[in-house]
């Protein structure tokens, strides 16, 4: 177990971080990723705020920087809450759950702060005569990640067609006999996989109904770590922070072409700014042979010769070591050869390009 973000987290169980990382990309496992009170399973990932109200999408638009408008029922996105230097406050899922809700979800370490800066804006909107209603949701969060053997096991306990069931799109169902899940097909992996909310009062029950069948395996931090890394996706906190812009960290692409034009989320003139004049520095992921590994989540900066490394681990599935960072734009280029220092070693090191191992997210047909 390991500290994260106020709680003791699972870095690793009886099989091990390659074996568990592994066992995910051929098979399946099920990750814990609850973190809010009064769960009785803790991980890492995501807690949930509903939105209700005529406003909702209004006072979504007001933080975020994503269309939440032309998001369909039961359709989610990612997207990036700002601060007013363009900075990035934390990475969320919107989900237009309903005709009449919203559910907005964060990453643990930052719910707190997250929280506040939805409440203290739905008080500015609900002066000025806005209908905007907030509701924490107290359940706990499982992800069931891995290619091709989820949807297999999922499907058993499921009277929905999850072939049905695109990626980041969700549906309330039951499963395995628990009633009032939520079943959104995502996951933090580069696998096809799925987060189920559930009852927090049923969580336990789920979670042993899963794992008792063979080819699930339960997955901790570590292996959650490298399977993120190989696919590519920031860790917040490392890889992306409140000094951070979208332009800067490669994450353009969470910005609807209408929120481009109509510039009306916070930070809007900065980040678009750095999109006209091109920003300084670039995203760089990097691969070499020799490269020395760092720690599961707690990564130094370690000095590259254009830049910083925020992220670096053993690739389980390439055999080699991948790291994600940012270097002078002039330098970000695939093919790039840099020198990456590692405990005050140099070693070679290449820019690649991402995601390290292809991603299997599913898009039903």
């Amino acid at each position: 177990l390991v500290p994260f973000a106020g709680w003791s987290l699972p870095l690793h169980y009886g099989q091990g971080h390659l074996q568990s990382h592994l066992h995910t990309r051929r098979r399946c496992s099920l990750f814990d990723v609850s973190h809010m009170p009064p769960h009785p399973l803790r991980y890492r990932r995501r807690g949930g705020t509903w939105v209700y109200g005529r406003d909702r999408v209004r006072f979504m638009e007001s933080l975020v920087v994503g269309d939440i408008a032309e998001l369909k029922p039961g359709q989610g996105t990612l997207t990036l809450l700002t601060n007013e230097r363009g900075g990035i406050v934390d990475d969320l899922i919107v989900t237009n759950a309903s005709e009449d809700r919203l559910y907005v979800v964060s990453n643990a370490s930052c719910a707190d702060k997250d929280l506040a800066i939805m409440r203290g804006r739905a008080a500015e909107l609900q002066a000025t005569g806005s209908d905007i209603h907030l509701e924490v949701s107290d359940n706990a969060l499982l992800a069931l990640q891995g290619s091709p053997s989820m949807a297999r096991v999922l499907q058993a306990g499921l009277s929905d067609d999850l072939a049905k069931l695109s990626f980041m799109n969700s549906i309330t169902t039951t499963v395995f006999g628990v009633p009032s899940c939520r079943v959104t097909r995502c996951g933090y992996t580069g696998e096809d996989g799925v987060e189920i909310s559930v009852p927090a009062g049923r969580a336990v029950e789920l979670a042993e109904r899963l794992l008792g069948i063979p080819e699930v395996w339960p997955a901790g931090l570590a292996a959650r770590d490298s399977l993120r890394l190989e696919a590519g996706l920031c860790l917040y906190g490392n890889d992306i922070d409140e000094t951070t812009t979208p332009a800067e960290a490669g994450l353009m692409w969470t910005l609807g072409k209408r929120r481009r034009a109509a510039m009306d989320f916070p930070g809007a003139a900065i980040i678009m700014a750095q999109v006209k004049e091109k920003p300084k520095r670039k995203p760089a992921p990097v691969a070499g042979e020799g490269a020395g590994a760092t720690g599961p989540r707690s990564p130094p900066h370690i000095p590259m010769s254009l830049g910083t490394v925020t992220s670096g681990c053993p690739s389980p599935s390439l055999g080699k070591n991948i790291a994600m960072g940012y270097v002078e734009a002039a330098h970000s280029r695939a093919g790039t050869a840099l020198t990456v220092e590692v405990r005050k070693k140099q070693h070679p090191a290449l820019v690649t390009k991402m995601p390290f191992v292809p991603t299997q997210y599913y898009m039903a047909k």
